[in-house]
């Protein structure tokens, strides 16, 4: 009796242990599986592909939201389009420019300058800038600067980028642009050296008079004055320092050569550094989803770090969308508060912007206190900023469905998400760069505000279509440029008429949804016209111009 006991207890222990054998086997090989999963998953470029959950979840709380809605009938008109549409193909060729028109004009500007050959120049002096602005304020500053160097005879140095207040970012010229690269390409152009020579870098320059601030400068000065003001300052002193530099030099009248020159600078010589096109490279391979030949515009931006598209393909199904729309909404607080328009947020909204009017702007309070403002005349006029809402109606209305990819670029929308609703009811496949890049990728980037508009410039400019709120914004028309350039035709555009979009709306109670397609499609045809530069216009903006693109018929 007693033997069977200890036989049956053996017999219990011997399956006790097998049985924990088997559960140690079982949780070391799930480690395994764990340890392999991790390994692989580092591989894969970082990509947050929303998921139904997460796409659920930003539609309630978008619902939740309020929304300060102006055009509650035409939403319901747009969705209920969309709703129909939806399957509809092809939008991504709508209004694209004419490929007879485009291919008459060809770049240029990287042509050599035969204005000043076999002709032997005094060297004037030196000349320093220190530009103002963000990113793209600085870029047109930068490019103006070479301009005047070659127009006084004198030697550029490197600019420098001086801190604001509103952009909080120290970064200087070699940490956004390829410093060596930008002095080699314009060495034949004008002299450009990083720093001052020894025997002129202790020179009190506001002491001897070379120093001119922006406010010295009228806007888009002409040779001339560069000529009768400066030149003499530069000839005495062998140095002048403009402080605040920025849009300063006018379009017209001036020498072609110069006019080459800027957009030289503009189209050619400025690269980002590696770092930049790097990161912009992954991003863009991240907004894709296909196989895509590599255009003019991606060998201009990224350089040898060129969007890999079949690696993308090998790591993420294809089940999305082939193309994608970049839209540039300029919706923050300091343009709506400066504006001075309503929009629809009521009294409390009114108080808000007053008091940040007050707070940062008490020029415009005090040139403002004695005249009588009408928002709604000023909107009529086409001097108010487009809502998200309004964003949202005029890409609905010319035919782009609820599935169109959009990559939002711009700092912080102001109302948030409450302003946001509307546009992400209509279009709720929206990303930005934040969405779409790693915590640990952007790091690099945080508290650099003009690198990150860096990378909002590289999904901007090489987007299969590229959309405005703001014709007038530095970013848009920079963008803008860029793809006129190097596109060939092929980088689509639209840029809206404020003043007729907003005589349009003023009609939202009754116009019926085909007429509304109808006139906010003329209206932005009549902007996809090649047409050369207009007198006074930017060449950074409206390239087609002798000496930037040539005519090739």
């Amino acid at each position: 009796m007693l033997s069977n006991r200890k036989r049956s207890h053996r017999k219990r222990k011997k399956e006790i242990w097998k049985q924990l054998r088997l559960l140690v086997f079982a949780i070391g090989l799930i480690l395994l599986f764990i340890i392999i999963d991790s390994v692989m998953v580092s591989t894969i470029p970082y990509f947050k592909f929303p998921s139904k959950e997460l796409q659920d979840n930003k539609r309630r709380l978008i619902q939740e939201e309020i929304g300060n809605i102006m055009y509650g009938r035409l939403l319901s008109l747009a969705s209920s389009s969309l709703t129909k549409n939806n399957t509809a193909a092809g939008q991504f060729s709508f209004l694209e420019e004419s490929a007879g028109q485009t291919i008459e004009w060809t770049p240029c500007a990287d042509k050599p300058n035969n204005a000043d050959q076999g002709q032997e120049k005094k060297h004037n002096g030196y000349i320093l800038v220190s530009a103002n602005g963000g990113l793209n304020q600085q870029r047109v500053a930068v490019c103006n600067a070479v301009a005047i160097a070659s127009l006084l005879n004198a030697t550029l140095v490197l600019p420098k980028f001086l801190y604001s207040s509103v952009w909080k970012d120290t970064s200087q010229f070699g940490d956004i642009y390829q410093e060596e690269y930008f002095l080699d390409y314009l060495k034949y152009d004008v002299n450009i050296v990083k720093e001052l020579p020894p025997h002129l870098q202790a020179i009190d320059v506001e002491a001897i008079g070379s120093q001119i601030t922006d406010m010295e400068i009228m806007k888009e000065a002409m040779p001339s004055y560069y000529i009768e003001a400066i030149l003499p300052i530069l000839q005495r002193n062998g140095i002048v320092h403009f402080l605040g530099f920025g849009n300063r030099l006018g379009f017209d009248p001036l020498p072609p050569h110069l006019q080459r020159l800027r957009c030289k600078c503009n189209f050619h010589a400025l690269k980002f550094v590696p770092k930049i096109q790097k990161l912009g490279s992954m991003l863009v391979q991240r907004i894709r989803k296909h196989k895509s030949k590599l255009t003019e515009i991606d060998k201009q931006l990224f350089g040898k770090y060129t969007p890999n598209y079949e690696l993308a393909i090998r790591n993420r199904n294809l089940n999305r969308p082939v193309k994608y729309l970049a839209l540039h909404m300029r919706f923050e607080v300091d343009m709506v508060a400066y504006s001075l328009c309503d929009f629809g947020g009521g009294q409390r909204e009114r108080q808000e912007l007053q008091m940040y009017r007050e707070e940062h702007f008490p020029t415009l309070i005090t040139r403002i206190q004695n005249i009588s403002i009408y928002p709604e005349e000023l909107r009529v006029s086409g001097k108010c900023p487009l809502t998200p809402e309004e964003a949202a109606l005029m890409l609905s209305a010319l035919g782009y469905t609820s599935d169109t990819y959009i990559y939002l670029a711009g700092s912080h929308i102001y109302g948030g998400l409450s302003r946001l609703q509307p546009f992400m009811q209509l279009f709720p496949n929206v990303v930005t760069k934040e969405d779409l890049l790693s915590p640990e990728e952007l790091e690099p980037f945080k508290n650099f505000s003009s690198q990150l508009a860096a990378l909002d410039f590289i999904a901007c400019a090489s987007s299969d279509v590229f959309a405005m709120t703001d014709t007038g914004s530095q970013l848009s028309s920079l963008v803008t440029g860029y793809r006129i350039y190097h596109g060939q035709g092929q980088a689509t555009t639209l840029r809206p008429n404020k003043k007729r979009f907003a005589r349009i709306l003023t009609e939202h109670a009754d116009i019926d949804w085909g007429e509304f397609q109808k006139r906010v499609q003329n209206m932005i045809e009549e902007n996809q016209g090649v047409t050369p530069r207009g007198r006074g216009r930017s060449v950074y903006r409206l390239p087609r111009t002798p000496g930037c693109m040539c005519k090739t018929r």
